[in-house]
């Protein structure tokens, strides 16, 4: 066995660490439009549809974060960033560096990732019942 290999036994620890970094940055997201925390996103009211998605960022990655119901709740945010990459982003170029889209980018694929992996370890989701 090649020590590589050897590194499967923490697949489940990679993962949990994946999902909670992805989940705190995600969140970031949420209280910047919510809370201007750390900065402000804009000035004034937000938008309903920017309403909506703060929520979904600060909600969502709190649930993303604790692991629970990991995998519908990947898929919607995986979805809620592919529409923000077309609608935001996208249109202002072809090329993700110069839109500005590469987060909005790798937020969908890694919660693409999470839907079809779970959550690994240290989450609600992977709590034996008895």
């Amino acid at each position: 066995m090649s020590s590589f290999e050897r590194l499967s036994a923490y697949q489940p620890y990679g993962l949990a660490a994946l999902r909670v970094i992805t989940a705190l940055l995600f969140i970031e997201h949420g209280t910047m439009k919510l809370f201007s925390f750390p900065i402000p996103a804009m000035e004034g009211s937000l938008p309903p549809l920017m309403l909506f998605a703060a929520l979904l960022e600060l909600v969502g990655g709190i649930f993303i974060l604790v692991g629970l119901l990991t995998r519908p709740v990947a898929f919607v945010l995986a979805g809620q960033m592919a529409i923000a990459y077309f609608m935001a982003h996208a249109p202002r170029s072809f090329f993700p560096v110069v839109n500005e889209g590469d987060a909005a980018i790798l937020f969908c694929f890694v919660f693409l990732y999470l839907f079809f992996s779970g959550p690994g370890a240290f989450a609600v989701d992977s709590r034996k019942t008895a």
